[in-house]
């Protein structure tokens, strides 16, 4: 059973492959039935048929003959071969009497063009087809014009209508369930290539925050103990320590995020919050000891939701970094964190006049401004950072010099966060004077 079920797939399988094949096998078919129902007599319609009763006309078989070479063509030219057989079922009528089967291969033609056009097609030419050889079957036919003869062309005919539109409507059900699934894969990887890119963008926005905080605070401590080695071995110590309590900090922070890019069940899986307002005193402390006295005001810190939160604190941790990297000396700092109804405000500002007029956000060239991570090309993402964070949120940011000096770094944060939402126009801020 096994044996000839594969072997039958694999005939199937070839005849698919090979259509023109596939027709010529139907048409010597067709030929064969025609032939063998030529010599049939059906009788008077009250005893079962007669075989060899009958011989059929060396025209007959002529007929037969070209209508079932005729549906070889039938893929290629439907609707020419649906008119020859159509015509020669017709003379076939007209001049032999008894007729031999001719109107088979005008079956299987219009069968082949209900399944191949439309359905408006297939009406106008069926019932053309139909009602012609019905009529000529009734006018030039010997027996009386409601023989069971002249109506068995009629349903047949009929039939080969339906059956061709049923099976093109299947097709064409088919192919749009293919169409849609195929279409739903497309979305589902593009959909999955957004998140990655989202998640990677995520990812970046995360360690360039930690890298920029950390190494800054690093620099500075680390030039301050040089400074200070040979004179005050005591205040090198102390800057020291703090270099070596930033680092360890920047390394736990690489830890938690690298974290996030290991596979499920791999080891040391990451289990530490991710930072938040909760933090922020030991975030000020770092900036503190590193020379840049900040005030803060901060309500309601541990009502917001954890995205916000999260953001919230990046916001800050970013801007107190620019500000220690470029206020210049004796620059201050203020830090505060409201809620002002649905929404929460985070505001830093310094009184700080920078090193050489450049500050982040005020980039000469008109282009995005960066973070002043590297001043001479203006090439930093600390404020695009920023505020691809607040708005992926729904919230906005500015940022840019203050009235009188320094520089002034505001966002607005929704309390219900809305990650994800496309980025609306005119809720990134500007950057330049907030008056």
């Amino acid at each position: 059973m096994t044996t000839f079920s594969s072997g039958f797939a694999r005939a199937r399988r070839w005849l698919r492959e090979h259509p023109l094949a596939l027709d010529a096998s139907l048409a010597f078919c067709t030929l064969v039935a025609m032939i063998c129902s030529s010599f049939t007599d059906p009788g008077d319609g009250h005893g079962p048929p007669a075989f060899g009763v009958r011989t059929p006309e060396l025209f007959s078989v002529l007929l037969m003959t070209l209508t079932a070479a005729a549906l070889v063509l039938r893929r290629r030219r439907p609707m020419q071969v649906l008119a020859v057989t159509a015509a020669l079922a017709a003379v076939e009528y007209v001049l032999m009497d008894p007729p031999a089967p001719v109107v088979m291969s005008t079956v299987i033609a219009l069968y082949t063009v209900a399944s191949r056009t439309d359905r408006p097609t297939t009406w106008r030419v069926g019932l053309l087809t139909m009602g012609g050889l019905t009529a000529v079957a009734m006018v030039f036919g010997s027996t009386p014009w409601y023989s069971q003869e002249n109506f068995g062309v009629f349903a047949w005919t009929g039939l080969a209508s339906a059956a061709g539109d049923a099976v093109r409507s299947r097709r064409a059900f088919v192919d749009a369930i293919r169409e849609r699934a195929e279409r739903a894969e497309r979305t589902r990887e593009e959909e999955a290539r957004r998140r990655v890119a989202e998640e990677r963008l995520r990812i970046a926005r995360d360690l360039h925050d930690v890298v920029a905080h950390h190494i800054a605070l690093v620099n500075v401590q680390a030039g301050v103990a040089a400074h200070v080695m040979d004179k005050r071995p005591d205040q090198a110590k102390e800057a020291l320590a703090h270099v070596r309590d930033a680092s360890r900090s920047a390394l736990n922070e690489l830890r938690v995020t690298v974290g996030l890019l290991r596979q499920q069940g791999d080891p040391e899986a990451p289990t530490e919050p991710a930072p938040g307002l909760a933090v922020l005193g030991e975030l000020v402390a770092t900036f503190r000891n590193a020379g840049l006295p900040v005030e803060v005001a901060c309500a309601d810190r541990d009502r917001l939701p954890a995205a916000v939160d999260l953001a919230a604190y990046r916001v800050i941790q970013e801007a107190l970094t620019n500000v220690r990297k470029h206020a210049g000396a004796g620059a201050r700092a203020e830090v505060s964190v409201v809620r002002v109804g649905a929404t929460a405000e985070v505001t830093v500002l310094d009184n700080g006049r920078g090193s050489a007029g450049r500050r982040p956000g005020t980039a000469p060239d008109g282009g995005v401004p960066g973070d002043g991570d590297g001043p001479a090309e203006g090439g930093g993402h600390g404020l695009i950072g920023m505020r691809e964070r607040v708005t992926a949120l729904g919230g906005a940011l500015t940022a840019g010099p203050r009235y009188g000096g320094g520089f002034r770094v505001h966002a607005i944060l929704p309390v219900e966060a809305r990650t994800g939402e496309p980025e609306r126009p005119g809720t990134a801020g500007g950057t330049g004077l907030r008056r």
